[in-house]
This record gives C-alpha cells, sequence and structure tokens, in this order.
C-alpha cells in the first residue's frame, strides 16, 4: 500500500488552536488541491478524534472528480477510515452515510455490543492486533485494508494518528501546507504528536513546493520508502 500523509500546518507547526479548534489555515486553491490528492486515493485515513472535533464526511468536493472515478469503474468517493481504538465513532456520525464505504479500525478492548452497533449504523468494523492494549495496530489494519482492495490511502490526520504511521514505518509520502500564521500554545496539536523520537529519526526528501493561496506547500518523500 502506498500511503500519503497530508496536513495543513501554521508557521509554528500548529494544526489547530490549543483547545483543539480548526482554524482555516489554508484557502481556496489549497482545497481544491487536497481535493485532487482525495480523488487519486482509495481510501482517505483519519483519527477518531478528528471525527468527534470536526463530524467531517470526508468526500470529494468536486462533482467533475466523483464522475471521472465512475468512469474508469472506482467507487465514486473513496473509502474513508476512521482509527477509532475503542469504538468512540458516534453512530450517527457524518462518515457513516451510505455515500462511500467506512471501515473502523478498532482494538480487541472495543466491547461487542459496541462493534455490533456500529456496525449496524453502517461502518464495516475491523479489529486490528490480537491483544487487550487499547490501541489499534495500524500494520495490521492496513494490511486488511489492503486485501480488501485500498492500494492507495491518504492520511489527513490528526497529529497522533500521523506520528503512529511515521512510527510504524508506513508513510511514502508528505505533503504539508503551511499557512502564513501564527497560532501558538505548548498544548495544540502540532503535524506529529504521539510520544515523539528520541532517535532513529524518519528522514524525508524534498521533492517539490508551490505557491497557493498565501502559503506554501511543501512535498516529500520518505526515505526508504519511495
Amino acid at each position: 500500500m502506498h500511503v500519503v500523509v497530508n496536513a495543513a500546518q501554521s508557521v509554528d507547526g500548529k494544526l489547530a488552536t490549543r483547545n483543539r479548534e480548526q482554524h482555516r489555515i489554508s484557502g481556496p486553491e489549497d482545497f481544491d488541491r487536497v481535493d485532487r490528492v482525495r480523488a487519486a486515493a482509495d481510501a482517505v485515513l483519519v483519527g477518531v478524534g478528528t471525527i468527534l472535533a470536526d463530524d467531517p464526511h470526508l468526500t470529494l468536493d468536486e462533482e467533475d472528480r466523483r464522475v471521472e472515478r465512475l468512469r474508469n469503474g472506482r467507487a465514486g468517493h473513496p473509502a474513508r477510515v476512521v482509527v477509532d481504538s475503542t469504538g468512540r465513532t458516534p453512530t450517527d456520525a457524518r462518515i457513516l452515510d451510505d455515500a462511500a464505504t467506512t471501515y473502523l479500525l478498532v482494538s480487541e478492548a472495543t466491547p461487542t455490543e459496541r462493534r455490533e452497533a456500529l456496525t449496524e449504523a453502517g461502518a464495516a468494523v475491523i479489529v486490528a492486533g490480537d491483544d487487550d492494549r487499547e490501541c489499534v495496530d495500524l500494520t495490521a489494519g492496513l494490511d486488511i485494508l489492503t486485501d480488501r482492495g485500498i492500494d492507495r490511502l491518504m492520511v489527513e490526520g490528526g497529529g497522533e494518528v500521523i506520528y503512529s504511521c511515521f512510527a510504524a514505518g508506513l508513510v511514502d509520502e508528505l505533503h504539508v501546507y503551511v499557512g502564513s500564521m501564527v497560532i501558538g500554545g505548548r498544548n495544540a496539536p502540532t503535524l506529529a504528536d504521539g510520544e515523539g523520537f528520541i532517535e532513529a529519526f524518519p528522514t524525508l526528501d524534498l521533492v517539490g513546493t508551490e505557491r497557493l493561496d498565501d502559503g506554501i506547500v511543501l512535498s516529500y518523500e520518505v526515505d526508504g520508502r519511495s
């Protein structure tokens, strides 16, 4: 599976404010770029924190791109994937509608009755990992998704999920829009949160830059992956 991480951050590396409220960092030109990246993907992945904070739909904005996918024998919208260790996704979340297939990657710690409720609400629940830890085995989960026909995955955040993808050695590309603003806050989410690296830091090759709106997109390939 080819994994592409995409994010928008402030100049000081923040994805959102210190109270984790989203702030518009990019503009129309970058929104269109993100929609193109989504259209090229088989699935879009976020963490459950994004679902709880923003209730996103994670579908394509441009109808022409949806039609083009259908003409190519693909689903109109990419599948949606949520990393949700303990099954906290609300059963009325927008991503559980019938616009696209939605996979929930959960751990063994998610109660059976909760899995059943989420399945009834429209999710395809995947238990990723075979122990009782309250965390998802991302490598196992992505292997299962590969078996279900997902070859190109777009990861949209948040910072905990992005860090986990890097820590598991799963990322092939990183695209970061850097907006011209400072958000600040020692507790504001960053591009890669989690425990952080103290050695064996992932290294990147800068392969492209593009000015959009009042910011810049930095495109990287991950050393040893591409």
